[in-house]
This record gives structure tokens, C-alpha cells and sequence, in this order.
């Protein structure tokens, strides 16, 4: 019938989330997936492949991320998280909700200021973060269980999450901040990207409050957590 809508394309969307889920090569599944929706959505081959080359090219910035994971690898090798962890251990008042509350405003003001990709999950997280934020939680009690040790690497992935993604929207060039200004444009309400992203400080600092009001609870939770392990062992010990 004509004009109707061809959701065959949309099985692309199935082969991403069934390739993710067998934990396949990310990078064979985005471009078999686009591939699949673009042959469904009557792209001729040839035409695929110039599509590709295309964003390829005029991406080509984006390189510079398949060369941060090797270098992060090779620092790692030569002791990098074990650095980190000895200098967490030096600093005796630091504490995981410190640490993390500092990363926090640092990663939003570095934000603030277009800096986006200073830091991140690959180049600060995984690295150094993560380590760190792992040390300072066994400082007070000892070494933390392994459910917890997860909790703490999501909180810091999270902690970098909200830093970015409230800090980005106060810089004046932010892709997101001219979007709305194109949006209110659209609608015949004139708007500077000056006004739009002071606007946004306001949400910053909530979002920067609320992180880490989250970060103090989550901490006090740990430790409650921890000293109850440490007291029941030695209970069991003395039995």
C-alpha cells in the first residue's frame, strides 16, 4: 500500500540487542546491524558501503579513542592501578565519599568549560578511579566483598556520568545547548546560547548536591556493611 511505514529496517535495533547480549564484538555487531537495516530499508549495497566510508571520514576524530584503550592498557601493564592504589593509601584522611565528591567537581567544572573528554570511563574510571575509590572504601573496616566492590566501580562510572552530563549543558558551544536554541528558534522564541546555559547552572548544582548526598549514604551503608562482616567473622572465629 502506498505510503506505508516499512518497520523492517527496525530489526536492525533486534540485532544490536541480541549481539550484546551473546556479548559479541561490539564493533561487528553496530555495522552488521546497519547493514540489516539498511538493506531492509531498500539500500543497495554500494550504497551502504559509501555510507559508510562517508561517516567514517567525517569521523574520523573519533580515532583518537581507539588509541586511548591501547595506551590505557600498556600504563595498566606497567602498574598504573597498583600507583594508585599506594598513593589512595597515603592519603590517610581520604575517604571514598571525598574522593568521589572531589572527582565530581572536577569532572563538572572541566564540563563547564568544554572539556568534555579530558576525563571519562576509559581514560580516568577504569584506570585510576575505580582503584582508588576501591582503596579509600577498605580503608575504615578492611577489605570490602566482591558485591561491593562492584557497587563502588558503578558509583564511580556514575560519578562521571553526572559530572559530564550536568557540567556540558552551562558551555556555551554544547551541541545540546544550540539544539535549543534552533528548537525555540523554530517556535519564534529568540534565545541566546548565554541565556540557555546560565539556566543550567542551577540544575548543575542540584545535580552536584544530590550525587553527593547519594555518595555520604552510600559510604555510611559500606562501612555498615563492612563492620558487620568484620565482627561476625571474628564471633566465628571465637567459636
Amino acid at each position: 500500500m502506498s505510503g506505508a511505514i516499512n518497520y523492517w529496517p527496525l530489526l536492525g535495533v533486534a540485532w544490536v540487542v541480541i549481539g550484546f547480549v551473546l556479548r559479541a564484538n561490539p564493533v561487528i555487531v553496530v555495522v552488521t546491524a546497519g547493514l540489516v537495516s539498511g538493506l531492509l530499508a531498500g539500500k543497495s549495497m554500494g550504497e551502504l558501503l559509501a555510507l559508510l566510508g562517508e561517516s567514517f571520514v567525517s569521523n574520523r576524530a573519533l580515532l583518537m579513542f581507539a588509541m586511548t584503550l591501547p595506551t590505557i592498557g600498556l600504563l595498566e601493564r606497567a602498574g598504573l592501578r597498583e600507583h594508585a592504589l599506594r598513593w589512595i593509601e597515603r592519603w590517610r584522611g581520604l575517604t571514598l565519599s571525598r574522593l568521589l565528591a572531589g572527582y565530581l567537581a572536577g569532572r563538572q567544572g572541566l564540563s563547564m568549560l568544554g572539556l568534555i573528554d579530558i576525563a571519562g570511563h576509559a581514560q580516568t574510571v577504569r584506570p585510576l578511579l575505580a582503584p582508588m575509590a576501591e582503596s579509600a572504601a577498605a580503608k575504615p573496616n578492611g577489605p570490602i566483598s566482591r558485591e561491593d566492590t562492584q557497587r563502588v566501580r558503578a558509583l564511580s562510572a556514575a560519578t562521571d556520568n553526572v559530572g559530564r552530563f550536568f557540567g556540558e549543558d552551562v558551555f556555551l558551544a554544547f551541541g545540546a545547548v544550540l539544539l535549543i536554541q534552533g528548537f525555540y528558534a523554530e517556535h519564534g522564541i529568540h534565545l541566546e546560547p548565554l541565556q540557555i546555559a546560565l539556566w543550567a547552572i542551577p540544575t548543575a548544582i542540584a545535580a552536584f548536591v544530590i550525587h553527593g548526598v547519594r555518595i555520604v549514604f552510600f559510604q555510611r551503608a559500606l562501612d555498615r556493611r563492612t563492620a558487620s562482616a568484620k565482627s561476625a567473622e571474628g564471633a566465628d572465629a571465637v567459636d
